[in-house]
């Protein structure tokens, strides 16, 4: 059964994740498929921009708990949507949480609805938002970062423009997002991949860095005493024992 859907429209090739039962979780079978859809967008000439979007409330929960991925697999799927050849645009009328916001803040542009909420759940169950910092950091405000990361606090999707991790927030997002695959549409094959090397140079350069230490780091955490209790009491829907 898969978890992803594929449609094109006019140079435009949407991918829809399609897994509500687990609110579109990063699971090994999502990954898997999104970055063999990736692989074949950017090898299609006839793909002049990727649109990323979700059935369900959920854009992504984060890392299926249940059914992770490959973490190698995940730093991968990133770096793919960073890398890719052609813009990759963020459709979001649901909630985002943890390592759902690397792939969000992997797009090159994400345009949200006024039900969106946002969290960075890591510290909460012992873990950190580790692999996820290498998009994120780069684009995200600094202070923003430190709060959010810290206290686990949701947001919504105002907050989450102002903190870099949206372009815009709109109530009526296919309306906002119209003249922006407009424009894609009107750019040069060679421009937007040109264009779009300038602006994720950085965040490459942080992959590059910083990959082989912050996949260490999260390995280490997630095989942690403390992240296993953190997870289990999710799991459990009860508080772990730190909380005060």
């Amino acid at each position: 059964m898969t978890v992803l859907h594929r449609s094109h429209d006019r140079g435009i090739t949407t991918l829809t994740l399609d897994s509500p039962a687990n609110r579109n979780a990063l699971s090994a079978a999502l990954v898997g498929e999104l970055g063999t859809a990736l692989a074949d967008c950017a090898a299609d000439p006839g793909v002049r921009a990727v649109l990323l979007t979700h059935t369900g409330t959920t854009f992504c929960a984060g890392a299926d708990l249940k059914s992770p991925p490959d973490p190698a697999a995940f730093v991968a799927l990133m770096r793919a949507v960073v890398e890719l050849p052609k813009p990759v645009v963020a459709r979001v009328t649901g909630h985002v949480r943890a390592g759902g916001l690397g792939l969000l803040g992997a797009c090159d542009i994400a345009v949200a609805g006024p039900d969106s909420t946002y969290a960075f759940t890591e510290a909460l169950l012992g873990l950190a938002p580790a692999v996820i910092s290498m998009p994120l950091l780069p684009r995200m405000d600094p202070r923003a970062a430190g709060r959010y990361y810290l206290t686990g606090e949701r947001f919504g999707a105002a907050e989450a423009v102002r903190a870099g991790l949206l372009t815009e927030a709109a109530d009526d997002v296919d309306a906002a997002l119209a003249p922006v695959l407009d424009g894609l549409r009107r750019a040069s094959p060679q421009g937007l991949a040109a264009s779009k090397a300038l602006v994720t140079a950085t965040v490459v350069e942080t992959f590059d860095r910083w990959t082989e230490d912050l996949s260490a780091r999260s390995a280490a955490l997630f095989a942690s005493a403390e992240a296993k209790e953190g997870v289990t009491a999710f799991l459990e829907r009860r508080e772990p024992p730190w909380v005060w």
